[in-house]
């Protein structure tokens, strides 16, 4: 495969050049939420937490394709096979307006060092441009050396500053219970 690498406004991206591309990055539809939450298993086992997928082919087709989409995807194709994926959706900051926060990049291990996650990250990122965002954010684990090596590439901020805060569905609704 073919890259053509260029600067945007201080970021690099790669154009695939297509024609000898037996890969193809397009955007997910409903008929790949089934390989989609497959790949979202398989990156929870890597994390050693496939116990935490509560997550259905039903609820995502609710949740990606409703009334009001809550996320959006890309999908990596070799060989007309999924092998990889880019999780997506806005967020706004108070600071710095709409933002397009990357929930997960997922590459099957077999594919894993062949360059699906850059032209993932790419698509996603360029995508952001598309929309108007101010930046693109995501989180990885403090123990990914390979992400977090991925990401410095891109000379992207990783920050140590921010905990991050979170309650369950039960939490809440146990809280409200005693009220």
């Amino acid at each position: 495969m073919k890259y053509q690498g260029s600067v945007y406004r201080g970021l690099f991206y790669c154009r695939i050049m297509s024609t000898e591309s037996n890969v193809k990055i397009r955007e997910g539809t409903k008929a790949d939420l089934p390989d989609a939450l497959g790949l979202i298993k398989e990156l929870a086992l890597y994390e050693k937490a496939l116990d935490q997928v509560s997550n259905t082919v039903a609820q995502m087709e609710k949740d990606g394709f409703g009334r009001v989409p809550f996320f959006g995807f890309f999908i990596a194709e070799k060989n007309e096979k999924i092998v990889g994926l880019s999780l997506y959706y806005y967020r706004y900051s108070t600071w710095k307006g709409k933002r397009l926060y990357l929930e997960d990049i997922i590459v099957t291990e077999k594919e894993r060092g062949t360059g699906l996650g850059r032209m993932l990250f790419e698509k996603t990122m360029k995508f952001s441009l598309e929309q108007n965002c101010t930046g693109m954010m995501w989180q990885v684990l403090d123990w990914n050396n390979p992400a977090i090596e991925f990401y410095k590439k891109y000379n992207a901020k990783l920050d140590s500053e921010w905990l991050n805060g979170h309650l369950e569905k039960e939490q809440i609704e146990l809280l409200f219970r005693s009220k």
